[in-house]
């Protein structure tokens, strides 16, 4: 089970559903299951790209209790034998509180429900944020452990510099990189690669 984590405009949604995908598509019998939940607003347009991607969409109503839709949501996943669930968190900006607080309920409920769960929290930072991206790492590190980044819009002009600080301070690894707007432009991450793209004038 991944929790995707991170503040509005991201790409959160986008990358739950390129991983949902490229789940989906690397399990040898291409049936990976992946159900994407996303609690509170935006189920439509989720709904519609799951329904483009092949992946199956838990989302709650506008205004559900997030905790409750990612309850429901793992009931679906265990009752569908998926082996993957992407959970697809509301945006919530890492300076407010009680949506950081909520962010802590939806992880415990999960972990209740599921022992383990989440196994991996990725925190999801647009490469155009600059070093915000290391406040923004670090508040959502202290609410819920982060394993990974996730760094996204790659394909324009910035190369998303700001990790090297988030590594240096937190130890994050970067799972994925986003590199566009199709479904196959998550990539799993390449140190070399990067490093190249980094320093290239």
């Amino acid at each position: 089970m991944v929790s995707i984590v991170g503040v509005n405009g991201t790409g959160k949604t986008t990358t739950s559903a390129k991983l949902a995908h490229l789940l989906r598509t690397q399990k040898p019998d291409g049936a990976a299951g992946g159900v994407r939940h996303v609690p509170g607003g935006g189920h439509r347009t989720d709904q519609a790209v799951g329904t483009r991607l092949q992946v199956d969409v838990v989302a709650g109503a506008y205004g559900a209790d997030p905790a409750s839709v990612a309850h429901d949501a793992v009931t679906a996943a265990q009752a569908r034998h998926a082996d993957y669930l992407c959970i697809d968190t509301a945006g919530r900006l890492h300076t407010k509180h009680n949506l950081m607080q909520e962010l802590q309920k939806l992880h415990r409920v999960i972990g209740k429900q599921l022992p383990g769960a989440p196994h991996e929290v990725l925190l999801v930072l647009d490469a155009t944020t600059g070093m915000n991206a290391l406040t923004q790492a670090r508040e959502f590190n202290k609410a819920v452990p982060l394993t990974g980044l996730v760094v996204t819009k790659l394909d324009g002009t910035s190369k998303g510099g700001m990790v090297v600080a988030i590594q240096k301070e937190l130890g994050l690894p970067i799972k994925f990189i986003g590199l566009g707007e199709q479904p196959d432009d998550l990539q799993p991450f390449d140190g070399k690669q990067f490093a190249q793209a980094l320093f290239e004038e």
